[in-house]
């Protein structure tokens, strides 16, 4: 993951993209009218960057806290601490198991990447997400970064900018920010390998589908903001995806959030996205964009998909015609799940962190 601003956790991109908050360019529902938020419970507070979680049918809450390093069980209101660990994020459970993802580095340099299991008997496993990558590395072949700037353009860019903003193809990294539990497998949105990835029971790890770039046309004000040389105002910049969360819809395919891998301000506009993701087959479709900061995905059984827009302060729905609009404003929420016909999302992530209950009209 070499990525022009946003490079090794999604707080990165936070820096470079408050200003973003475009609605999907989508047409007005014509259909059934979508769903509108009802009551809202607070089941968990006072966190810290709760960036994923998960919910059992129950209602206890499995939390990653990211910045404190916490992986927390809420049950009733009551914290109880699991485990603790460096980025904790991609937190999923399966009964009484639960999956969750570890990072270490920075911007430059992943130094582990793991994902974790605790057993039912309290028994903790890891499996060691960096060494498959350094051994695969499933975007090794793509094409990021400016492809065409002239040899003089190239050597106007100040060397540290380079690997991220010259032509390059995926770099070793790893970054397990949302995941998946199944019986008889585990999928991973791999924020670092631009992947979606499988684990088996047995620990062994393929890659499901690599999502595809998108790109933007390079600007006055973008050149300015990243120290870039003017040179490189009008050329296509092609930026590496950043899968966030996935899900399993009933239709069978994986439905994955997706930020831009660059900036998602004024000039570039929102340009997060929702794809579908063929488990057997490994082919992807774009399923909506246009979202500012696509942090979380849930699909309801009636085939609703909400997208957490971490950015663009809301949770939007997408309804089976591909319509979206505005399920429910709530400042900076990253995780959404669905649990028992109600939407349950972390909200105020940077600030003071809670994860909340909303029903549905």
């Amino acid at each position: 993951m070499r990525r022009l601003g946003a490079l090794a956790t999604i707080t990165t991109i936070l820096g470079v993209a408050l200003a973003a908050v475009a609605t999907p360019a989508v047409a007005a529902p014509r259909g059934p009218k979508p769903p509108s938020p009802g009551d809202t419970v607070t089941l968990a507070e006072h966190l810290v960057t709760p960036l994923t979680f998960d919910v059992t049918p129950n209602g206890t809450l499995y939390v990653g806290q990211d910045f404190a390093g916490l992986l927390t069980k809420v049950t009733k209101g009551a914290p109880e601490t699991l485990a603790t660990g460096p980025g904790i994020a991609a937190v999923s459970t399966l009964g009484d198991v639960v999956i969750w993802g570890e990072r270490e580095g920075d911007m430059e340099q992943v130094l582990a990447s793991r994902l974790m299991q605790r057993a039912a008997d309290g028994t903790v496993s890891s499996i060691d997400v960096l060494a498959w990558e350094q051994a695969n590395n499933p975007d090794a072949d793509a094409e990021y970064g400016f492809r065409d700037l002239a040899p003089d353009c190239l050597e106007q860019i100040p060397p540290f900018l380079l690997p991220f903003v010259g032509p390059h193809g995926g770099a070793i990294d790893t970054h397990v920010y949302g995941a998946l539990a199944l019986k008889g497998v585990t999928y991973v949105a791999d924020a670092g390998a631009n992947a979606v990835l499988a684990v088996d029971p047995a620990g062994e790890i393929s890659t499901v589908a690599v999502l595809p770039p998108s790109s933007l046309i390079a600007t006055d004000s973008l050149a300015a903001a990243f120290g870039l040389p003017t040179c490189v105002v009008g050329h296509e910049f092609i930026t590496e995806p950043v899968p966030t969360d996935v899900e399993m819809g009933r239709d069978g395919w994986l439905y994955v959030t997706s930020l831009p891998g660059g900036p998602e301000d004024e000039s570039s506009g929102a340009r997060g996205a929702v794809y579908r993701v063929n488990p057997d087959t490994g082919e992807v479709q774009l399923y909506a964009s246009g979202f500012a900061g696509a942090t979380g995905v849930a699909v309801a059984p009636n085939g609703n998909v909400f997208v957490t827009e971490l950015f663009g302060g809301k949770v939007s729905v997408i309804t089976k015609r591909g319509e979206v609009s505005t399920f429910a404003e709530l400042p900076s929420p990253a995780g959404v799940e669905w649990q028992s016909g109600r939407l349950v999302v972390s909200t105020d992530v940077f600030g003071d962190g809670k994860v909340v209950s909303i029903g549905l009209r």
